[in-house]
């Protein structure tokens, strides 16, 4: 179901909104309070001391009592070429809210975001969506309190939908894992409380650019919002490259100035998963090669991709103040690179159809160039031919640079570098068969629907949004 027309319209105002009750200095404020607040505590612990966990004695799998949340089990991969191997995998199959409530004050929409602690985060607290929650939570299997403001989401009370769609996770950590993009719309008073700030998109934008502030879930959710062309007024003054971006976001004159048109684009998708031979099916642990397991870690033996390991947490502002849980703890840090050209006048982005063995059409699309913390993924999707753009670049064609962090729930201190460089004349416009080129209002419209953009591509389209 299609946003209403002023929708595009009123979240554009938002993201240009300039003078506003609140500052950013408030925000900054608000933030340090609540650190200061929060009573946190994140301890390695071994396996023997999850609480609730254990190993499946038919195979091994790291698995809840409950049968619910998640379990770690193993995925084997086929790909193109003849290779082969096999890994730990999050296994999660419920489908979990991630939502933004949003109000209008003073004529300009606002979004409600709260202070969240993860047991990954490396920085305890980040910006997350107004809802994050699993199923399980939110129907309380953890027997802990109930999620705030759920209520607005489902059920009678549920506002008015602005965005609701399916959206993937990582692909090479995850199983097919998904969760519910929404933002709903609220007319009337909501209660008020501490941990949770409404903010226009415009503070919401310069606060991206603040390393591991605002969370992949806030971030996922925020690229699903509609926007439209902002007015050429908006543009920086003689900056060429933001008068170009701008025309990115036009509909009509966009598509008519666009390289391909979006037909195009689908077609040339569906076939790059069509051509993709890549076969990934679900094994149990003990069934996994090149991994040991020790007494706290399910570790790569090459120390090249990431380990399993084990946390007691404690955090008082959460709906359950202690548990243990696994995390999936990556080695290194990502990268994720947009590549922006003018092309006929209008900035256009590189996307590469990229295939991960756990999402479940296999390809979906993804940055120009990703450089992926898990070993054995990144040395069959194959070469990065515009790596050397990314890492060669003049400074000032790197219009967005940022450290951001990835979801806190279940990877632990996973971080990955978003970039947004613009090249030239030097990037062609004729590509690999399995890159394209598409405007931002394309990228938008793909974006409504589920399995066209990879998280790593979503959290990109909202950097390129704080551009503006």
């Amino acid at each position: 179901m299609n946003a209403p027309d002023n929708t595009a319209r009123r979240f554009t105002e938002s993201a240009l909104a300039e003078h506003q009750p609140s500052s950013i200095a408030d925000f900054h404020s608000w933030w340090a309070e609540r650190l200061r607040a929060g009573v946190f505590e994140v301890a390695p612990i071994p396996f023997a001391e999850l609480n609730g966990w254990y190993f499946a004695p038919d195979g091994g799998n790291l698995v809840h009592k409950s049968g619910r949340f998640f379990e770690i089990g193993g995925m084997h991969v086929a790909a193109d070429g003849g290779e082969s191997w096999s890994q730990p995998i999050i296994n999660q199959p419920e489908i979990g809210i991630l939502g933004i409530l949003v109000k209008e004050f003073d004529g300009v929409l606002h979004c409600l975001l709260q202070a969240k602690m993860e047991p990954g985060n490396i920085n305890t607290l980040q910006l997350s969506p107004t809802v994050q929650a699993t199923r399980s939570n939110y129907t309380r299997v953890h027997g802990g309190n109930e999620i705030r403001y759920l209520e607005y989401f489902r059920g009678p009370k549920r506002g008015r939908i602005l965005v609701d769609v399916l959206q993937s996770e990582q692909g090479m950590w995850c199983w097919r894992k998904h969760n519910r993009n929404m933002v709903v719309e609220v007319t009337g008073d909501i209660p008020e409380h501490e941990d949770f700030r409404w903010l226009p998109l415009s503070q919401v934008w310069r606060l991206l650019s603040v390393e591991n502030l605002v969370n992949m879930n806030a971030r996922t959710v925020l690229a699903c919002l509609p926007l439209q062309r902002p007015p050429a007024s908006a543009a920086t003054a003689g900056s060429s490259f933001h008068e170009a971006l701008y025309r990115s976001y036009e509909k009509g004159d966009g598509e008519s100035r666009s390289l391909h048109s979006l037909t195009e684009i689908v077609s040339w998708f569906t076939e790059m998963k069509t051509r993709n031979e890549w076969r990934s099916s679900l094994i149990t642990l003990d069934k996994v090669t090149r991994f040991s397991r020790t007494a706290d870690a399910i570790a790569d033996d090459d120390r090249n991709g990431f380990q399993i390991i084990a946390r007691r947490v404690r955090a008082e502002n959460r709906e359950v103040t202690e548990w243990t849980q696994p995390l999936l703890a990556p080695r290194r840090q990502g990268l994720a690179v947009f590549l922006a050209r003018e092309i006929m006048g209008v900035i256009h982005v590189l996307i590469r159809a990229r295939p991960e063995p756990g999402l479940l059409d296999r390809v979906e699309m993804g940055p120009s160039v990703q450089l992926a913390p898990t070993g054995a993924v990144a040395s069959v999707v194959g070469p990065e031919p515009f790596y050397e753009y990314a890492v060669g670049t003049d400074a000032s064609r790197v219009r967005f640079d940022a450290v951001m962090s990835e979801e806190g729930g279940r990877f632990h201190h996973a971080q990955t570098r978003y970039q947004v460089i613009e090249v030239g004349d030097d990037v062609p416009v004729e590509t690999p068969e399995n890159y394209c080129w598409l405007t931002l209002d394309q990228i938008m419209e793909l974006v409504r629907h589920g399995h066209y953009l990879t998280i790593e591509a979503r959290s990109l389209l909202t950097c390129v949004h704080s551009l503006w």
